[in-house]
């Protein structure tokens, strides 16, 4: 009996691999088409955009889209291109780090430390993680205008500093750190920021390397019409789609709108993915 249960189990197994490799399969087409169509649209000459049936790929493809992107952006009046590429550069960096730095000091010492009102907190940041962004839009305009940053930078990266769910995610990650590992470092002598450095925050990579692609994303694609007038200030996704807005002659530059504005994230999350997944199955630490 054990030599039939021997040679069935191969089978049954080479049987459900298959299948879950064509699941897979199916579901990572089914996820990388949009990608897909956005950049072959963009490569697109305008009369093949107005095509029906749409084709996928493009017969004659061609970047003049992309060029005639730059030329509109260069025209566009006193701002140049690399003053929006600055500003939108220039608030993701300063976010993104801020927010990871806050973040990971905050939940550090609730994940790893008891104080009177710590739970509490946590509660009130997990409730705060149920309010989408248009309910909090008012009451973050009239804080930030008794502070009189609107019109800066500071008006988009401050708020981001204290986005919840970066707290939320290294807290739980943080949790799952062992508590006699930070213990046997104080006992060597190791201080606090010590811990926190070389101790703590490598060992939770995966967790804030999610979350500077969270962060990335969200300052990469905010448009900060709400808080920022002046057109030096404004972000490069926003010109991008006043220009992507400006009609049918302008639709090959709208495709190639997309593209730009996605590409950033794309890549943050495709460079990171190798590492999170390297660091998540090298450091399973357990109490």
């Amino acid at each position: 009996m054990s030599k039939l249960i021997k040679k069935r189990k191969p089978n049954r197994s080479i049987g459900g691999d298959i299948a879950l490799y064509i699941f897979l399969i199916l579901v990572a087409m089914v996820m990388v088409f949009p990608i897909v169509y956005a950049v072959s649209s963009a490569l697109k000459p305008l009369d093949e955009l107005f095509k029906f049936p749409p084709r996928i790929f493009p017969q004659h493809p061609t970047f003049d889209n992309f060029s005639d992107l730059f030329v509109t952006m260069g025209k566009s009046g006193v701002v140049t291109f690399s003053r929006y590429l600055f500003n939108t550069v220039f608030i993701t960096f300063v976010g993104t780090a801020g927010h990871l730095i806050i973040a990971s000091m905050g939940a550090f010492v609730l994940a790893k430390y008891e104080f009177p009102g710590g739970k509490t907190f946590f509660k009130i940041v997990t409730v705060s993680m149920m309010f989408t962004g248009m309910v909090t839009q008012i009451p973050n305009y009239l804080i930030i205008n008794k502070l009189g940053w609107i019109d800066t930078y500071w008006a988009i990266i401050v708020p981001a500093f204290a986005a919840p769910m970066g707290f939320f995610l290294m807290k739980q990650f943080m949790e799952g750190l062992p508590t006699s590992l930070i213990e046997a470092a104080k006992i060597d002598g190791a201080n606090e920021w010590t811990v926190f450095s070389r101790i703590v925050m490598p060992n939770v990579k995966p967790a804030w390397m999610t979350l500077i692609i969270f962060s990335v994303q969200g300052l990469w694609n905010n448009r900060a019409s709400t808080f920022i007038y002046s057109e030096e200030r404004k972000t490069l996704v926003y010109a991008l789609q006043q220009i992507q807005a400006g009609g049918i002659a302008r639709t090959g530059q709208g495709a190639a709108v997309l593209v730009v504005v996605m590409i950033v994230p794309i890549l943050i999350f495709v460079f990171s993915e190798s590492q999170i997944l390297e660091t998540m199955a090298s450091s399973g630490l357990k109490d």
